[in-house]
């Protein structure tokens, strides 16, 4: 479990294949505090560090995680948002992050806002999955690329959210142009309203 909230940004330093996993190996300011087996969230993606070396660490990501996600696409050199699980007695400064990606969005727009920055993202909206919960609301929260967010101005397949100086320049928000593939997940507090909802309209069916 993650708060959206990243602590710093990893640079990628080496990408092996295996199969229909990839190995990434990428060095960060904490890479010496990490455990075999601990979790990182990268760009919002949940991964398992199975390995320690010289400074640097490594994670594996499996065939969905590569199609799910931006990760199939790193190079070394690639910077990415990096944050450890969230401890149980630590403060939820962002919301409810799990580190499964639901999807992909691109950037199609990019505006100065005086300082801050607003970038919008279109995703492929689906109307089952937005049934499910799979989309945004108007002040509500969505993870991009392990960054914790306030959506504003959503339709059916874009959103926009607003960024300030200090996370564009701790993240890798600094790196996305128009067109760049981002990591999206959905509030999972909407997705179990949607699906109450859905067995609360089954019930409503069924004979008394």
């Amino acid at each position: 479990m993650f708060s959206g909230i990243v602590e710093t940004t990893a640079i990628v330093t080496a990408v092996k294949k295996d199969k229909g996993n990839v190995d990434l190996t990428l060095k960060c300011p904490f890479a010496s505090e990490l455990k075999i087996d601990q979790s990182v969230s990268h760009n919002g993606v949940c991964l398992t560090v199975v390995h320690i070396e010289d400074g640097t660490y490594t994670v594996t990501a499996m065939k969905e995680t590569l199609e799910r996600s931006n990760l199939g696409g790193l190079g070394v050199g690639d910077r990415v948002n990096v944050e450890r699980s969230m401890p149980m007695n630590g403060r939820l400064d962002g919301h409810i992050v799990q580190g499964h990606v639901d999807m992909t969005a691109e950037c199609v727009d990019i505006k100065d806002a005086e300082g801050s920055t607003y970038f919008t993202f279109e995703y492929q909206f689906d109307k089952e999955m937005a049934r499910r919960g799979y989309f945004t609301v108007d002040k509500g929260s969505v993870t991009v690329n392990g960054v914790s967010l306030t959506v504003c101005s959503p339709t059916d397949s874009r959103f926009t959210v607003a960024i300030i100086p200090y996370t564009f320049e701790h993240t890798n928000f600094s790196d996305i142009r128009i067109g760049s593939k981002v990591n999206i997940e959905f509030d999972i507090l909407g997705k179990y309203i949607a699906r109450l909802s859905h067995f609360e309209g089954m019930s409503d069916s069924l004979p008394q």
